[in-house]
């Protein structure tokens, strides 16, 4: 059974920075795509924003332009974790944050990774920026 589950949520003023861990379990080998969404307050809760995924094996990195400078996706074979540093954060970042995992996923270098292809997400992170 597949297990994702995510970390370092919190409370931050404007400017400041956060890094999300995502950990993910049972997988048999490393080649699986990871992908982070948001869900800011007030959006429809069936669809969360795609902000970044990454996909080792194609070598594909994508951010949405919303957080392309300041964010940055990295993977961590040995701890079995995906991070997402999060820097000059803005209030409008706000949203809790999920991680998702899934080995068919396809993460471009164009577009925005989409919910429909990860079967396996943790239970979200919250994520506070105030002005």
């Amino acid at each position: 059974e597949v297990q994702v589950v995510e970390s370092g949520g919190g409370l931050v003023q404007a400017g400041g920075s956060l890094r999300l861990a995502c950990t993910v379990s049972g997988f048999a080998s490393d080649d699986y795509v990871v992908g982070w969404f948001r869900q800011a307050p007030g959006t429809e809760t069936d669809d969360p924003e795609g902000v970044s995924c990454i996909d080792e094996i194609d070598g594909h990195i994508y951010y949405a332009d919303s957080v392309k400078g300041r964010f940055a996706i990295s993977k961590d074979n040995a701890k079995k974790s995906v991070y997402l540093q999060m820097n000059s954060l803005k209030p409008e970042d706000s949203a809790v944050y999920f991680c998702a995992a899934d080995r068919a996923a396809y993460c471009s270098l164009k577009l925005a990774p989409r919910k429909y292809e990860y079967d396996n997400w943790g239970q979200g992170t919250q994520v506070t920026v105030s002005s």
